[in-house]
């Protein structure tokens, strides 16, 4: 970031903001009387989840090499993105900036917001061309650049990530949903030298917890303390908490599925190489493919013909479609109906 600090690129109204305070989540008790919170007494889930995410935040603190409170737990990466774009942008006023092709939600959230969404052209190789970054860049009313990388749904890293941090003069938000499947470092080293860097990952990708809806976000503490002062009280629920926690016991988890999804992806990657209808297989770090095919009609309608679900990617890239690596039945049912076309 170039010359701002946090404060002055934070809604005033959120500044004078005062966040909702659990009373029980913030106070030790041995063995408390509730009757606090309006809730029942009966049932096996009768109580408000911890609302400040405690025992998950340590666990990861000591996963990440960071401090709790460093740490911000989201409904899904989606809540985090669009508590964000609350926290820094005005409505009718300001804009994000994010890369075109990419993850259509951050201007989704943005669009709700009323802020502008500029978009940031890709070149052929789906890279940013620096210079267009910088002359973009320059407008005011720019307060966060959403930077995916592993791109969705390009699937290639983005290098250089400390220009970036350097050149905004704002937010910058580093999504990582798909970093442990690229063998690159994470951003996450840099949060102490960025006070402008925002690091999203999440549960749902390589770790294979989607349904339990569970994102992180790591920034520095002022930024942690801005989201958990907009964020609902219990955002994120008592079962998908749990669920996590026994999950992050399972010491060979992580591993053992990312492991099988590159074994995956590499058959994949040799298969696609001798069937006819695709023309281009655009290189990936991410647990997906995007192809270009040449007769994209036919080749989508006859996978849905067979219930195979993919995603079209029409018109924002012509003629593509961007395919997930399943296991090792779902692939083979997709290669042999594309050897068939």
């Amino acid at each position: 970031m170039k010359n701002n600090s946090i404060k002055t690129l934070v809604r005033e109204n959120i500044l004078q903001l005062q966040p909702y305070i659990s009373f029980r989540d913030h106070n030790e008790f041995n063995a408390p009387v509730m009757l606090d919170a309006n809730e029942s007494p009966f049932g096996e889930c009768n109580r408000y989840p911890d609302s400040t995410q405690k025992k998950l935040k340590s666990r990861l603190a000591g996963l990440k090499n960071l401090s709790p409170s460093q740490i911000a737990i989201g409904n899904g990466s989606d809540e985090l993105i669009d508590l964000i774009i609350k926290i820094f942008c005005e409505p009718k006023k300001d804009a994000i900036l994010m890369m075109n092709p990419s993850f259509a939600m951050y201007g989704f959230y943005a669009t709700i917001n009323e802020n502008k969404v500029l978009k940031l052209d890709l070149d052929e190789n789906f890279e940013i061309i620096k210079n267009n970054f910088l002359k973009v860049s320059e407008d005011p009313s720019l307060k966060i650049f959403f930077l995916c990388s592993p791109n969705n749904p390009t699937g290639n890293s983005i290098d250089d990530i400390e220009f970036y941090l350097q050149n905004f003069n704002g937010i910058v938000v580093v999504d990582e949903a798909y970093i442990e499947f690229s063998g690159k470092k994470s951003s996450l080293e840099l949060l102490e030298q960025y006070s402008n860097l925002i690091v999203l990952q999440t549960f749902s990708k390589a770790w294979g917890i989607a349904g339990a809806r569970v994102g992180m976000a790591y920034a520095s503490e002022e930024i942690i303390s801005l989201i958990n002062t907009v964020k609902a009280p219990y955002n994120v629920n008592v079962l998908s908490q749990e669920l996590i926690l026994k999950t992050l016991d399972e010491e060979n988890r992580l591993q053992d599925n990312v492991n099988n999804i590159l074994e995956e992806r590499t058959w994949l990657e040799e298969q696609f190489s001798e069937i006819g209808c695709i023309a281009k297989v655009f290189s990936t770090d991410a647990n997906f493919f995007l192809i270009r095919m040449d007769n994209v009609d036919a080749v989508y309608g006859k996978m849905l013909e067979e219930e195979i679900l993919t995603s079209r990617r029409d018109p924002a890239i012509p003629g593509c479609i961007r395919i997930n690596v399943g296991n090792r039945e779902e692939n083979e049912k997709l290669i042999s109906l594309l050897k068939g076309i």
